[in-house]
């Protein structure tokens, strides 16, 4: 069984669904169903037949359906032809069952036979005779465009597949079947088609027979009996050309009858080739525009298969065609040449010279297209060995003179020229170059046409642009010929020799070469290709020049190895290699022809060019090696007359002296000193000129004199300087500057710069000649020169260069000796400065020019100036011996570097990092620390230029101390300090300042802090932030070294502390810059702060949470502070200190310290501090001056020390709660207020202890461990904190367990006999805790402990001291047993019936619920005394349920509890409505109730209760008063007569109206009400009131 992938079965599932759409009839979207199933059908490699046959029937029944819509129809067909990949032979019998004989078939069924045979020509081929006869009868019967188109493609499709089996037939897999019936079948339908349709059709109908009449052509030229007319039917195909539309599709049938015409060898008659000719160079030479452009190609591919079978006849139509002088079918022909060459077909290659002499045709034509073309095929043939050695070279000579004709029509055209003309000729010259680029010189033949004659482009100026080519072509020719010579039978002897041509000579090729070579400095491959034929052409220029050259140029080239090389080393390499290579020749005409040659060639060059420049020099050079001094003066003076031969006068003749000089001082002296003699009349009367216009002038020779000076030999210049040289300068200028006989300051800007450049060069020739002894006299009077230039520059702008070139001169006038004065050495660079940073931004200096060329001479001249200033500072700063005159010299630019004005910081900062950086050597002892605090901040400024500066410059200073750095690190990190987005600025300078921080000399860590804290006060914005990381930065690499210097650190950062609060940010640095050095240094940073005056102010309180904050030193923080507070609490006695410590630790913990390590320790110590500061008074002399103007409430709130202390361990409790280490209070906040109140402070205590997480037994028996001496402290306030502590912690068993509380149970009972009645409260509350915590401890010790609570209900002065007695007593007596208790009964019953009318709720309230527990200790042997007790108490339980609801429940439960003493019983009915119901009884109902019951049980009781009752009339409570009145009415209604009699009714009368008057309105009532009940008994007994 097959088994199907899921996603084949997916598929099929799609299908099915599909099919049963297809199948409805509604309106389902078809075209959406057939477009998607073609490509599932296309994408399966299988399918069930059965979807395969229902799939041919719908798409079949769709395709043939007239009421659906054409594309749907269309979409069917395709479906039906993809399912032929499935089953062929079901779709070919679907479509033959509807290609019926004589009967019109659908359309689409055609259309889908047709494509059937396209797509599946293999196996459709053996139906094809059936479907061809079948067609053939049906063509008469078209009538409709629609279905003769349809014909017209199954004729095309059918032709096709035909055609392919008769040239392949051997690749189809049956018997060969006779393809002459089948073509036979397609010749009568074309004929029918031809002769019917083609006469008379429309345009649609002829495009269809075009595309069937290539295909049929094609096929039925394989039959010679047909050939003939099948070739007559192509001048109607060459007759359609008429239509852009239709073009394409004719050219495309002609390409294939074209093809089937070459593979059958059918021979075209001659018209007919003409006419295929004509009509294909048309189509080629049309306006290349779509579709043309497709039509073109097709065309062009046509004229291949032409030139590959009649290669003779198309050449000779194209020389027939390219000698008229129309300019489209030149190009055309020129173009169709170059693609057929590039085809390389082998036919043509016979017919070489036709093709030059058809090139050398349109040689003369003008038209930038022709001239174009004909380079691209001159370049094509050169490529393709298409040129023969005799016929070639002017092939060759064309591509030279377009690029020259171009290049003169672009620079100077003879008329007026279009845009499009411009475009044109840059195109020839690029088109020219291109060809010259990609010539190869090595082709078969080439070489024989080039050499030597390629040599004669070399020298000429206007072939300058195509060098680069042209020496690439040399070298290849020079180093082919080298190969050669190793196989003498192949050499091909290159030589100079060719008869008519005028080759250049040695001389002029040296010449042209070693100045072209100067343009490889610019990385110009012309100049790199000059060189490299310099080092092939010894032999060529001089035989002696082969060995020197073969050493020297190899060595000479190493700079231009991957990079361009200094212009200024290139040039000095280059001219020391003429040099040698003139000594090397040794050769005074060969000297003399070249200088000769040198002086020809000046008019090749721009006289603003690199290669002029280089000429002179070279020229100069050359004159210097000449050994004829005689020829050497005459040149000199030719020159010096004759200035204008050079070009640029004044540059020419400087270079050409001054290199002359080298070798030639005296000579050019001695003309010069001649040449001015002689002209020295006429120069006194035009001060600016020798001999007119042309003619050299003063200020030319003072340019002379300095060139002069700069070349002369180091041995000769000292002793001729002063008289042959300076003193002509001054000499000169002072010439210059005269007007009418008197000295005037010049302006004139040219004299200025002239003068400037002659001193400088002086300047470095005296340098240059290295003489210690040496001291230059004109020093002074040319520094004053030079810094009067600069004084007259104006302030606002930069139109001039003089201050560019006097900062030049002065600087290597500085060099010189006799040596400056520091102070001269300071004014000289602070007027300099001072004329250069004032300057406008360079925005508006460059907005002073008036053309974009002005304005960028202004850009170059600023760049220049702020460069000579940063070196003469530089040469100034590092010349010194003394690091404090370098500090002084610096210390001249501080003022810019922090300028509001951010162009003016920019320059000091470029000008800086010029001072600072490469390679700087620094005197000892020289400070970098001051220096980058003052810079590496600015390396987050505001402009990039600054960023970088800053940067730089912060580094090099420790390049400068000789540190090792990371090079490209740092330098990746300076190119992003680039970006604008400061936060990336800042994390950049962070990581700069986390690599250098490590390397700031700890001897210096003072003054780079000092800084910072400077810049944090003065910059705002990222700057400021910079030194906050940088000061943070240092701290934190160098904090471990910096013990010795503490004390002055932090001193500073106090000091900038008041204006750093006014700045957040740079507070926030601040903080963190003492966190650091607490981090390495945290007792004495704890032990200077701890120094603040208290209570601390809101900087201090900062400080100490800045401290905490950060994770380094918050740890060592808080144990260092813990264990001050330790040292400050030994003798149990609180300072000062102590309190500080205290306020400190509140601060470090407010902000969420951890306490879990230090809880039990600072708990304890606090604890301690809040205990011995209870009831103190800060001293005054402890407060901070300014503390003294606060008012006098918030003075003493503040100044109490408890309530400090008290603070501090709130903030610590509150931590430990959050840390789990303690729970919240009974007492809520208000513990604290008991806790620091002297009062109060045993209840805060207390409280504080239930506070205590026991179940955390670990940290609570710390606590109690550290807590425990307190029991036994001198300080009585201590020994209260401790026993009210211990007292709360003796009722947990966990904590009995954990440690032993055995010696505080002693300790305890000892303190319940002090003096001090808190001390006594507190130690009795712990023994009756103890019944709580240890059960077995109460009932070991009963007697001991009993004793002492006793006692303690003996201290009437002290109600606490009783309360807490009594409710001791009941927690003990509640785990003892009568005998145990049998000796203390009677006493604790009577001390306890005393308190039942205390005032005290607490007290009244334990004291009935003590004499309810005694009950169940009576025993016999206190039993009756008990009762007796009872009834002497019990009108104390039945008036004291109200107004206490807690007193009256326990009256309430002391009645139940007493009843069975009395034997009364009955009253548990009274006694359980009063218990259950939900709300108390009405007093009189209840005490009604109550008595009726007592008068029938005890009428003695009754009585006992009325005595008693007349005290309570008088009590302080109005509720008491109210219900002693009601229980008195309801006895006197329930006693017998016999006690009525006894009652003392005057005196009962007498209360009972004064309590008339009672202020209470209740009170008033019962009274009345008892008066009457009273007055109606005794009435009732006839007894008188």
């Amino acid at each position: 069984h097959l088994i199907l992938s899921p996603c084949i079965v997916e598929t099929f599932g799609y299908i099915n669904l599909t099919i049963d759409m297809l199948s409805k009839d509604d309106n389902i979207s078809k075209e959406d169903i057939y477009s998607h199933l073609t490509s599932v059908i296309q994408n399966t490699d299988i399918l069930d037949n059965a979807i395969v046959q229902k799939l041919i029937y719908y798409a079949s029944k769709d395709m043939r359906d007239n009421h659906v819509l054409r594309e749907i129809r269309m979409l069917a067909g395709e479906v039906l032809v993809s399912l032929a990949a499935h089953d062929f032979n079901s779709v070919m019998y679907e479509l033959q069952s509807n290609f019926r004989i004589l009967e019109l078939p659908n359309e689409f069924v055609v259309l889908a036979l047709a494509e059937l045979a396209t797509s599946y020509a293999s196996q459709s081929i053996p139906f094809m005779m059936m479907t061809l006869l079948t067609m053939q009868t049906m063509l008469r019967l078209a009538e409709e465009e629609s279905m003769k188109g349809a014909f017209c493609v199954a004729l095309e499709k059918f032709s096709k597949a035909i055609y392919k089996y008769v040239n392949h037939w051997r690749d189809f897999p049956y018997p060969r079947l006779d393809a002459k019936r089948l073509s036979d079948k397609i010749f009568m339908l074309f004929r029918f088609i031809m002769e019917k349709w083609a006469p008379m059709t429309s345009p649609i109908q002829t495009l269809s027979i075009v595309k069937a009449h290539g295909p049929s052509v094609s096929l039925l030229l394989h039959r010679e009996d047909l050939c003939e007319y099948a070739l007559g039917q192509v001048p109607w195909l060459l007759n359609q050309y008429s239509d852009k539309e239709i073009d394409f599709h004719v050219t495309q049938s002609l390409k294939q009858i074209l093809t089937a015409a070459a593979l059958y060898e059918v021979a075209l008659p001659r018209d007919l080739k003409r006419s295929i000719f004509v009509n294909l160079l048309h189509q080629v030479c049309r306006v290349p525009e779509p579709p043309e452009k497709e039509n073109e190609m097709e065309a062009s591919s046509c004229f291949l298969i032409l030139a590959h079978s009649n290669p003779a006849d198309l050449m000779e139509f194209f020389d027939e065609q390219i000698r008229s002088n129309n300019e489209v079918t030149r190009r055309g022909i020129l173009i169709l040449l170059r693609l057929v060459i590039k085809a390389e077909e082998p036919n043509l290659r016979s017919h070489i010279t036709s093709i030059e002499r058809t090139v050398k045709v349109v040689m003369g034509d003008l038209s930038i297209k022709v001239r174009n073309s004909t380079l691209l095929l001159i370049q094509s043939m050169c490529e393709k060995c298409y040129i023969e050695a005799q016929e070639g070279w002017p092939l060759i000579e064309y591509v030279f003179s377009q690029f020259v004709i171009a290049t003169r029509n672009l620079e100077k055209p003879a008329k007026p020229t279009s845009h499009e003309d411009e475009a044109g000729e840059k195109s020839v010259q690029a088109t020219s170059l291109e060809v010259l680029r990609r010539l190869d010189p090595l082709v078969i033949g080439m070489p024989q046409v080039l050499w030597p004659r390629i040599l004669t482009f070399v020298i000429p100026a206007e072939y300058t642009g195509t060098l680069e080519s042209l020496f690439n072509i040399i070298r290849s020719l020079i180093m082919a010929e080298e190969r050669k010579k190793k196989n003498a039978s192949e050499s091909t002897a290159l030589v100079i020799s060719t008869g008519v041509v005028r080759l250049p000579s040695p001389q002029q090729l040296l010449a042209r070469l070693l100045v072209i070579s100067m343009l490889a400095s610019l990385g110009k491959l012309s100049g790199v290709g000059a060189i490299g034929l310099l080092k092939l052409l010894p032999e060529i220029i001089h035989p002696k020049l082969i060995k020197l050259w073969k050493a020297r140029l190899p060595e000479l080239l190493q700079p231009l190895e991957g990079k361009n090389a200094s212009i200024a080393l290139w040039e000095a390499m280059l001219l020391q290699l003429l040099k040698e290579s003139l000594w090397e020749i040794s050769d005074i005409a060969w000297t003399i022809q070249l200088s000769l040659d040198f002086s020809q060639q000046m008019s090749s060059y721009n006289n603003t060019s690199i290669e002029k420049k280089f000429l002179w020099k070279a020229l100069g050079t050359t004159l210097a090696s000449c050994q004829d001094t005689n020829f050497v003066s005459s040149q000199i003076k030719e020159f010096l007359i004759a200035p204008n031969q050079l070009g640029d006068q004044r540059q020419g003749i400087t270079s050409i002296l001054g290199y002359c000089a080298e070798n030639h001082l005296d000579i050019v002296l001695k003309v010069l000193k001649t040449f001015q003699d002689r002209e020295k009349r006429f120069m006194n009367r035009c001060k600016g000129l020798f001999c007119g216009k042309r003619s050299l002038s003063k200020t030319d020779v003072m340019v002379v004199y300095g060139a002069v000076a700069l070349h002369a030999p180091k041995g000769q210049l000292l002793t001729r300087l002063d008289q042959d040289i300076v003193s002509q300068v001054l000499f000169l200028y002072g010439q210059c500057c005269q007007v009418l006989g008197m000295s005037v300051m010049n302006k004139d800007m040219d004299l200025q710069m002239s003068f400037t450049r002659s001193i400088t060069e002086i300047g470095i020739a005296v340098q240059d000649a290295e003489d210690q002894g040496f001291k230059f006299s004109y020093k002074e009077l040319l520094l004053g020169y030079m810094l009067d230039f600069i004084r007259d520059e104006p302030l606002d702008s930069l139109a001039t260069p003089v201050r560019w070139k006097a900062l030049i001169a002065i600087r290597y006038l500085s060099k010189l000796k006799p040596r400056l004065s520091l102070n001269d050495n300071l004014n000289i660079l602070e007027e300099n400065i001072r004329r250069l940073l004032p300057l406008p931004p360079l925005e508006s200096l460059r907005n002073e020019g008036e053309t974009d060329k002005d304005k960028e001479h202004i850009i170059f001249l600023y760049e220049r100036s702020m460069d000579a200033l940063g070196k003469l500072l530089r040469t100034m700063m590092w010349d010194n011996v003394r690091a404090e005159d370098c500090q002084e010299m610096f210390n001249l630019l501080r003022m810019w570097l922090v300028s509001q004005k951010e162009w003016e910081r920019e320059r000091a900062f470029q000008i800086t990092a010029k001072v600072l950086t490469n390679d700087v050597e620094a005197p000892e002892n020289f400070k970098i620390s001051s220096l980058l605090g003052l810079l590496a901040p600015h390396s987050c400024d505001t402009l990039p230029s600054i960023r970088q500066a800053a940067a730089s410059s912060a580094i090099a200073l420790f390049y400068i101390q000789g540190a090792h750095l990371e090079a490209e690190r740092l330098q990746g990190w300076q190119e992003g300090l680039q970006s604008d987005d400061v936060q990336v600025q800042l994390k950049i300078s962070s990581k700069i300042a986390k690599v250098v921080s490590k390397l700031i000399p700890s001897g210096e860590i003072l003054m780079f802090l000092e800084e910072t804290l400077d810049g944090l006060e003065t910059l705002s914005g990222p700057c400021a932030t910079a030194c906050g990381l940088w000061m943070v930065a240092a701290l934190k690499e160098q904090g471990a070294a910096l013990e010795d210097q503490l004390l002055e650190i932090l001193g500073i950062i106090y000091y900038h502390l008041p204006i750093l609060r006014q700045k957040e940010e740079s507070f926030q640095f601040i903080l963190e810059a003492i966190s650091q050095i607490a981090s390495f240094h945290t007792e004495a940073v704890v032990a200077n702060l701890l120094q603040k005056p208290l209570p601390f102010d809101r900087d201090t309180k900062t400080l100490w949470r800045a401290l905490a904050e950060n994770p380094a030193s918050s740890s060592k923080l808080l144990r260092a502070l813990t264990v001050k507070l330790d040292s400050g609490l030994e003798d149990d006695l609180a300072g000062m200190d102590a309190i500080s410590v205290a306020c400190a630790i509140q601060e470090v913990v407010s902000i969420g310290t951890p306490v879990t390590s230090l809880y039990p320790q600072l708990f304890t110590l606090l604890l301690k501090l809040v205990s011995c500061t209870l009831g103190q008074k800060m001293p005054t002399a402890a407060w901070s001056y300014r503390r003294r103007v606060m008012q006098q409430g918030e003075r003493q709130q503040i100044m109490d020390p408890c309530r400090l202390s008290t603070t501090t361990l709130k903030c610590v409790q509150t931590q430990a709660m959050r840390e789990g280490l303690a729970k919240e209070s009974d007492e809520g906040d208000n513990l604290w207020t008991l806790l620091h109140g002297p009062s109060t402070h045993h209840m805060g205590v207390c409280a504080l202890a239930r506070s205590m997480a026991v179940w955390h037994h670990g940290v609570t028996v710390d606590i109690m461990g550290q807590l425990f001496p307190s029991l036994t402290s001198s300080s009585e306030n201590y020994r209260i904190t401790g026993t009210a502590f211990f007292s709360e912690l003796m009722k947990e068993p966990i904590l009995w367990r954990h440690w032993n509380l055995r010696d505080v149970l002693i300790l305890m009972d000892q303190s319940a006999w002090d003096s001090n009645a808190t001390l006594r409260q507190m130690a009795i509350r712990g023994l009756g805790n103890t019944a709580s915590g240890a059960p077995q401890k109460v009932r070991k010790h009963k007697q001991l402990m009993l004793e002492s609570v006793i006692r303690g209900l003996y201290h009437l002065a002290r109600t606490e001291v009783v309360c807490e007695s009594l409710k001791a007593l009941r927690k003990i007596l509640e785990l003892l047993t009568d005998r145990d208790v049998s000796f203390y009964f009677k006493e604790i019953v009577l001390q306890t019936r005393t308190f039942f009318e205390d005032e005290q709720d607490d007290v009244r309230l334990t004291a009935i619920a003590l004499f309810e527990n005694l009950a169940s200790l009576t025993g016999r042997r206190w039993k009756i005394f008990f009762a007796e007790e009872i009834k002497k108490s019990m009108i104390s339980f039945l008036l004291h349920w109200d107004p206490n609801p807690k007193v009256g429940a326990a009256c309430r439960d002391v009645l139940v509890v007493s009843i069975p003493f009395l034997g009364l019983q009955d009253l548990y009915g009274v006694l359980d409505r009063l218990l259950d119901g939900q709300d108390p009884p009405r007093a009189r109902d209840f005490y009604r109730q109550f008595c009726v019951k007592l008068a029938k049980k005890n009428q003695e009781i009754l009585w006992i209760l009325h005595t008693h009752s007349f005290t309570f009339f008088s009590s302080n409570w109005e509720m008491i008063r109210s219900t002693a009145v009601k229980l008195t009415d309801a006895i006197v209604l329930n006693l017998t007569n016999q006690y009525v009699e006894l009652l003392d009714k005057e005196q009962l009368i007498t209360r009972l109206q004064a309590l008339r008057q009672d202020p209470c309105i209740s009170v008033q009532r019962a009274a009345e009400a008892t008066l009457q009940t009273l007055l109606r008994r005794c009435k009732e007994m006839n007894i008188l009131p």
